[in-house]
């Protein structure tokens, strides 16, 4: 399938006349929640030959009214469109949250959208968003507004699991947990990291566990330590975190070690899928120590 085309604002994207079935929200995680609401424009677009697009915005809201304590995002940008492609959107609109976008009465938001996307068909929101100046709009209002204007909306009931929502929120808690296995169900997906791997020391390999190193340094960090994880469903395991038993500068680093033959090597982009949590990041007495725990580790992957 191929990847969404990008747009960085509502007024740029083109879309030839088609009609258009726009999903709109944060969308952050991608999770199984924004999923529904996703896939619902999808099949809508598809059903009358028309364009499914994500209207997304940047930088979170919480940037804007409480710069001092902003939401870590789970995803960058390029992340979060890869994921919306797997789900088949056509294209993804990231438009600018300012002061001027938040300050559109919630009553003018309908027609506000239509003045940019006149084949606006129909709008698939979450059942509890939330939108316009002061947050006032609700689904309610966007349903009579849409009737005016003749455009669709719809919206999704929240998904739950084990009687809770799934929320951004809580698959945050859940990383800085480690409780990765629940964060991936309730992604709906395994939770990756991506990026070109870069020399290391080649202590690992001295060790006799060589590894495929990746700075990586999300917003949201996952908790530090050793995970179970599969490289193109190669098995392996992977430390994530600043190794602290080897003195090193800069930001964290995730270091995978396959349990198979390896096809890659320094330089290559790679995407490592997070599995299970094994044990927290510690800082060991000797490189002796060090070998030995890590053999546990594989162990406990296998």
């Amino acid at each position: 399938m191929p990847p969404p085309r990008t747009y960085f604002s509502i007024e740029s994207a083109v879309f030839w006349g088609k009609p258009v079935h726009l999903a709109i929200g944060i969308f952050d995680g991608v999770h199984l929640g924004h999923q529904t609401v996703i896939e619902t424009a999808v099949h809508s677009a598809r059903g009358t030959g028309g364009i499914a697009a994500v209207l997304t915005f940047r930088p979170h809201p919480s940037r804007l009214f409480r710069p001092d304590n902003p939401t870590r995002l789970l995803l960058d940008s390029a992340t979060q469109a890869e994921l919306f492609g797997r789900f088949g959107v056509d294209a993804v609109i990231t438009h600018p949250f300012s002061r001027e976008f938040a300050a559109i009465p919630a009553e003018e938001f309908m027609r506000w959208l239509l003045a940019r996307q006149p084949r606006l068909a129909g709008v698939y929101v979450g059942q509890n968003w939330r939108f316009g100046a002061g947050r006032k709009g609700d689904v309610a209002l966007l349903v009579e507004s849409g009737r005016k204007e003749g455009v669709s909306v719809f919206s999704a009931s929240p998904v739950q699991l084990d009687g809770e929502p799934v929320t951004s929120t809580r698959i945050r808690t859940l990383l800085e947990a480690g409780e990765i296995a629940l964060a991936n169900t309730l992604l709906g997906y395994a939770y990756f990291a991506s990026g070109q791997t870069v020399p290391g020391r080649q202590l690992a390999r001295q060790i006799g566990f060589p590894t495929l190193n990746l700075p990586w340094d999300p917003e949201l960090r996952p908790r530090f330590g050793v995970y179970k994880v599969t490289v193109e469903g190669i098995p392996g395991v992977a430390n994530y975190g600043v190794r602290p038993t080897i003195e090193r500068e800069g930001g964290p680093i995730l270091e995978t070690h396959l349990l198979g033959s390896c096809p890659w090597v320094t330089g290559d982009a790679l995407t490592v899928e997070w599995r299970q949590f094994i044990r927290p990041e510690r800082k060991f007495g000797s490189v002796e120590e060090l070998s030995a725990q890590i053999a546990l580790d594989v162990a406990a992957a296998r």
